[in-house]
């Protein structure tokens, strides 16, 4: 023990050094604390390998700086992007150099010469941006484009659809500004007068060129290995294309000018179904004659997932079959690209396709393949697939035999996976549900077999992600024992010490050796010693469910793919990241350092300051649980670790103002006039915010004078309500028992925050639903939802509020009673944490799926009123800019009230995006700031845009209370709008 203690203290001081070397040079970020470094420690492979520490450049100069000094101290070196590097590229010993916090501009576009310059850290999408408006885009579109960055895309040779087109990266790069491991900086371009830069390398390439003839460049996605072809005379000695797919293991990229192509003026997307892959990789050879843009293969499978997961409105109409190709065209005019399509599908050998324009439908499709890494992130079954073998190539016309022989593989090893890819190219991607719980063994023995194979039908470990650490120790399966030695005699050249992303393509690592996730055991929600109501329900805190009841599985669906990292139209997360853009905000970020502090190395346990720091900022929004193609879940992982850390423990303080406030709102339900009064004192404001852990800068809530549920009891409905409660009236009784008799019932089910402190909203629930001809019911008793508790991690007090829920509206929802939530935070607990509190109570699913937002009520045909009742009254004279709330949008979806809107005529403009106040989040000390730049990023800008008498139209209390202390403007209730036109 005293050993271990004085080796860490040696390694902590080490690595303080190295930190005090660089501070020296250079004055940007140079962080070594733990939090940061398990940020680090992964990309979205299968990988962990914790850097000392990273560093956030900010000029071209700091990365000369920081190399030379690395250099002289012989610390190694990793290049980094967005991290979304599927083969362990992005992760190393020694320092990490993250390019996209700071060095992320496009520098100039010329439309004349067609080209671009770009920092390393430019997102591909940003530079889709600045060189649209010349008609013009960068070629290569990998899947990540919206967070991929071109330093990245260039460090392994990324492809993407529309290479079938337009090439690979290496393809349209015109030339590189770089600094090699010698530490010379020069700028690689064409022809071989570059060469002079890397003394030997003009020797090199005039004594290998039959070698490099033979072996290399052999087909168009040949990209494992040094693409050493490109430095051949008859290929122009280009040496920066030859630098293009090195992954940081020979130079660091500091600037790059590449190609641009036209923007193609009318896509048209055909779908062609066949009987399985095997048989739709067939025909690519024939439709490759007709110079698609595009030639996509798609597991149906795929989208069954698709479908589970989203419901049928994301996938459009699909011709028959268990595979598609998704083949895109373009032309000059609609028409003509009309005819291309339909001349694809007088070529295919199959009669079913669909032609799908430009539009909604193809954008679905592209989506759904834009999420694929994601989503074939599980198998059909459920189990979580890794990558590995995601990204063999070989020629197209050898793709069908291919893969019949791999899913031959597969199926000895009892291993499933969904694939789909660019089969246009050759190009398939693969997740596998190789069994990495326990160790590598499989992955060795099975990635060996794989690799074989793919030598045998001529193609490449990697069709665009790189080696990595994943497969570079495969290479002399693919490559002659002269070859390996050619390019380790290239690396040699370049980079003689090893000094830059050490164990990638020469001299690799063992593809078993630094997996992630064999050293993260189970912590069980299911345990023997459960007291009170856990050992009622059966599960310590939430039950995992979907994860085999284990949290180290839950955490571990982050595999890294970093969608959490863009903000694409329609997407709600990550908000924080939107405001701070620090990878310790974003989902992917805080998974990782939940995975460090459950494995137990780098951090230590759920209770750590690590974990601590990185959840702060988290909203709790659940937009991950939906936007993540992956499934993570991080409101309820934050959840879960208050819990663990706080139960039978004095808590923070804003877990008791906040957490427990319907019991607070009950109380000042008493007298709520004095408390308002009282509360309405600025000074007595302040003091019991600050008292209560909150930011003094916040408003305290007025509290209704009349709550709806003492409205309701003193019979306010028959006020201007026509058909409620007057049974009592004389001479009535019969007719109306009669008439309620026949109506649809409908549970109006009202929680703490409609009740107490937005009585108007149900108010105008129970106008609306009586005039669509419902029989309204109101529980007699008070059932509380238990968010406060669950958003605090107080998670035995919310199954006790959820347990009396329960009790309350389960004989309702078994009885197929629908109930009616109009607070959508409140809503999404019944439709998704009751479940996972409660998944062996059947009366838990059946309140799940008898709950309904006002919009799924009205349309849904299984509940909406009889039309020759009730419409919706018109609308159009609305013009509204609508926030769904979070929880609206990531658990139930906005479809439906976005369907309702339009139908009633009602122009709408729909943020995507938190409104930053998030519950409790915005309330909280120290979170005011991130609160205001998170409403920033997209709500307030659009308010201001907003046109004189445009309505805020947001359901969410705390959507409507951000907006009212921040820019004083009053929001209205989706139910609200259509009450006041009846």
């Amino acid at each position: 023990m005293r050993r271990a203690d004085e080796a860490r203290r040696a390694a902590d001081e080490a690595r303080e050094a190295v930190a005090v070397a660089l501070r020296t040079v250079v004055s940007c970020g140079v962080d070594t604390s733990p939090r940061r470094r398990a940020e680090y420690s992964t990309d979205a492979s299968n990988y962990r390998v914790v850097p000392e520490a990273v560093v956030f450049p900010e000029s071209a100069d700091d990365v000369v700086r920081v190399l030379g000094v690395l250099r002289e101290l012989g610390v190694p070196v990793t290049a980094r992007g967005a991290g979304t590097s599927v083969a362990g590229n992005a992760v190393g010993p020694g320092v990490v150099l993250d390019f996209s916090r700071h060095l992320d501009r496009v520098l100039a576009v010329d439309p004349e010469t067609r080209t671009a310059r770009v920092q390393p850290g430019t997102i591909m999408t940003n530079l889709q941006k600045v060189a649209a408006p010349h008609g013009l885009r960068f070629g290569p579109d990998p899947s990540t484009q919206n967070r991929a960055t071109l330093g990245g895309m260039i460090g392994n040779n990324a492809c993407g659809p529309h290479a079938v087109a337009y090439g690979r990266t290496a393809d349209n790069v015109v030339s590189l500004d770089v600094v090699d491991g010698a530490g010379r900086r020069f700028t690689a371009g064409r022809g071989d007068s570059t060469f002079a830069a890397v003394p030997g390398l003009a020797d090199l390439v005039r004594d290998n060129l039959a070698l490099i003839r033979t072996e290399f460049g052999r087909f168009g996605r040949q990209v494992s290995g040094y693409s050493l072809e490109h430095l051949l005379p008859e290929n122009g000695s280009n040496l920066a294309r030859a630098l293009v797919g090195t992954e940081g293991t020979l130079v660091t990229i500091l600037e790059a000018t590449v190609d641009l192509v036209p923007v193609p003026s009318a896509p048209t997307l055909v779908v062609l179904g066949y009987p399985d892959m095997p048989t739709a990789a067939d025909d690519v050879p024939a439709l490759l004659d007709l110079k698609p843009l595009a030639i996509e293969g798609l597991d149906a499978r795929l989208v069954d997932v698709v479908r589970r997961a989203r419901g049928d409105v994301a996938v459009p109409p699909l011709p028959e079959g268990a595979g598609w190709l998704m083949i895109e065209v373009g032309g000059a005019t609609q028409e003509e690209a009309l005819s291309t399509a339909r001349a694809i599908v007088a070529a295919a050998s199959t009669s079913a396709a669909e032609v799908l324009p430009a539009g909604p439908d193809a954008t679905k499709m592209w989506q759904i393949r834009a999420d694929g890494a994601g989503l074939a992130g599980r198998t059909p079954s459920g189990e979580q697939a890794w990558p590995g073998w995601e990204d063999s190539a070989v020629p197209p016309e050898r793709l069908g035999a291919y893969l019949r022989d791999l899913e031959a593989l597969m199926g000895r090893y009892r291993l499933d996976g969904l694939p789909y890819g660019h089969f246009g190219d050759g190009c398939v991607h693969l997740r596998i549900d190789i069994p990495l719980e326990t160790s590598g063994s499989v992955l060795r023995t099975f990635m060996t077999e794989a690799a074989e194979l793919v030598a045998k039908y001529g193609g490449s470990l990697s069709g665009e992600h790189g080696d990595g650490r994943a497969r570079s120790e495969l290479l002399p399966l693919m490559y002659s024992r002269e070859a390996i030695g050619l390019m380790e005699q290239f690396k040699a050249l370049f980079d003689p010490k090893d000094h830059l992303n050490p164990g990638v393509i020469v001299r690799p690592s063992a593809i078993d050796a630094g997996l992630r996730r064999p050293a993260a055991g189970p912590v069980l929600s299911r345990s023997t010693t459960l007291t009170g109501i856990s050992r009622r329900a059966g599960y310590e805190g939430f039950s995992f469910q979907h994860d085999h009841h284990d949290m180290t599985t839950a955490v571990h669906r982050c595999v890294g793919v970093g969608k959490c990292r863009s903000h694409s139209p329609g997407q709600f997360m990550c908000p924080s990241y939107a405001a701070t853009r620090d990878e310790k905000d974003v989902t992917r970020g805080r998974a990782r350092v939940l995975q460090e502090a459950l494995n137990g190395t780098l951090v230590g346990g759920l209770s750590a300051p690590e974990v601590r720091e990185s959840l702060d900022l988290c909203l709790s929004c659940k937009a991950c649980s939906s936007d993540c193609p992956a499934g993570v879940d991080m409101a309820q992982y934050k959840s879960e670790v208050l819990h663990r850390t706080y139960r039978g423990r004095l808590r923070p303080v804003d877990h008791y103002a906040l957490g427990w406030l319907p019991r607070w709102a009950r109380l000042a339900g008493a007298m709520p006039r004095f408390v308002n009064r009282v509360l309405g004192v600025p000074l007595i404001a302040k003091a019991v915010l600050w008292a209560g852990g909150m930011d003094t800068r916040r408003s305290m809530p007025r509290f209704a004078e009349v709550p709806f549920r003492t409205w309701w009891a003193r019979g306010g409905a028959t006020h201007g309500v026509p058909g409620l409660r007057i049974l009592g009236v004389p001479g009535r009784e019969a007719r109306t028992a009669a008439v309620l008799a026949q109506r649809p019932k409908v549970v109006l089910w009202t929680d703490t925050f409609s009740d107490s402190m937005a009585p108007g909203v149900p108010q105008a629930a129970v106008k609306v639903l009586t005039a669509a001809g419902y029989d309204v019911i109101v529980p007699d008793q008070q059932a509380c939802c238990g968010l406060t508790w669950i958003s605090t991690g107080q998670l035995d007090g919310a199954r006790r509020r959820l347990s009396s829920l329960l009790e309350v509206l389960g004989p309702y929802a078994v009885n197929g009673i629908p109930i009616l939530g109009l607070e959508p935070s409140c809503t999404a607990v019944l439709r998704s944490d009751l479940v996972d509190l409660f998944p062996d109570d059947p009366r838990a699913r059946a309140v799940a799926a008898a709950t309904h937002t006002l919009a799924e009520l009205l349309t849904s045909p299984e509940t909406a009123p009889d039309p020759a009742v009730f419409r919706i009254p018109s609308l159009a004279d609305v013009s509204a800019v609508a926030q769904p709330h979070c929880h609206h949008h990531s658990v139930m979806g906005w479809d439906a009230d976005r369907a309702l809107l339009q139908a009633a005529g009602a122009t709408v403009k729909v943020i995507s995006g938190c409104c930053g106040l998030a519950g409790n989040f915005g309330m909280q000390k120290g979170h005011y700031e991130v609160s205001v730049a998170v409403a920033e990023t997209a709500l307030l800008p659009a308010l201001r845009a907003a046109a004189p008498g445009d309505v805020y139209l947001a359901d969410g209390f705390s959507c409507r209370t951000q907006v009212d202390q921040l820019a004083g403007i009053e929001g209205k209730a989706l139910v609200e709008l259509i009450a006041e036109r009846l």
